[in-house]
């Protein structure tokens, strides 16, 4: 039996600070750490609004503000799942044919760094390529859902780098060096919502050359499919983070190099390449 199991639904935090229903224009929240404590808030310019509750159910706006320069950026969700989406984008397929379904993989949490982290590079690792995605971010409990249930499934979205080893992706049984080795999943900087996630660009440049630009309008399998799809095989949960898939074709990174993912309307994924 198809079921959506919801908590109640996130509240937005307005500007003037009331918590109130969805207002109109994107809302951005960021997980940060500040003094070793891990907080959520809203990000306004230069500025956080601490929150206090639950980000995917009842929360509300204390009077706490920090300048951003302050804190450390943190993966915008604590995930317990994380699912990427491969070969989504025709630009990316080469020659390959259209598939009948998505073409899903994961990748451990534990690859996850937020925006200004290191992305590091192990040893034996030779051939290290940025993807920049557009990351869906899930904001209730919900199994076995149609496409049409599907999009009230979707927090917000954010900004991801699927940091992948070709090498290791084509020599090795599953992708597990090549896709989930640490640091080799930085999202953020922020959770927006009130955008399309079906008409967003989605731009990496890296040490300000534009190497990806594209909009999500390209995908192939749009975000109500991917979640529709995901749901009939696992139950996704608040905070879990879906991959959409990444554009065009992408080069090898040398160590110093600074990765940007702009998705628009939600800000700038920055990380630097290192070796370890």
């Amino acid at each position: 039996m198809r079921t959506i199991l919801c908590a109640t639904a996130a509240m937005l935090i307005a500007a003037s600070g009331a918590t109130a229903q969805e207002p109109a224009g994107p809302v951005k929240f960021v997980r940060y750490q500040l003094d070793g404590r891990t907080s959520y808030g809203v990000l306004e310019g230069e500025r956080i609004r601490e929150i206090e509750g639950d980000l995917f159910g009842a929360h509300r706006p204390t009077d706490r503000w920090i300048d951003l320069a302050a804190v450390t950026l943190l993966p915008p969700t604590d995930a317990k799942k994380v699912i990427a989406v491969g070969l989504n984008y025709r630009s990316h397929l080469g020659e390959r044919p259209v598939a009948a379904y998505p073409g899903l993989f994961a990748k451990y949490p534990t690859s996850l760094v937020g925006s200004g982290a290191d992305i590091v590079a192990p040893k034996d690792a030779a051939n290290l390529h940025y993807e920049g995605e557009m990351v869906l971010v899930i904001g209730r409990t919900c199994s076995d859902v149609t496409e049409s249930e599907a999009p009230a499934c979707i927090f917000g979205i954010t900004a991801g780098n699927d940091v992948s080893e070709r090498d290791w992706q084509a020599a090795d049984l599953q992708w597990f060096r090549a896709k989930s080795s640490d640091t080799f999943g930085p999202v953020g900087p922020a959770i927006a919502r009130g955008l399309d996630p079906d008409n967003v660009l989605v731009e990496t440049r890296v040490n300000g050359e534009v190497r990806q630009h594209e909009r999500t309008s390209d995908l192939i399998f749009g975000t109500a499919t991917i979640v529709s799809y995901v749901s009939r095989y696992v139950t996704l949960e608040p905070g879990d983070l879906i991959f959409t898939g990444t554009p065009q074709q992408t080069r090898a990174l040398q160590s110093g190099d600074v990765v940007e993912v702009e998705v628009e309307g939600v800000g700038v994924l920055r990380n630097t390449v290192r070796r370890r």
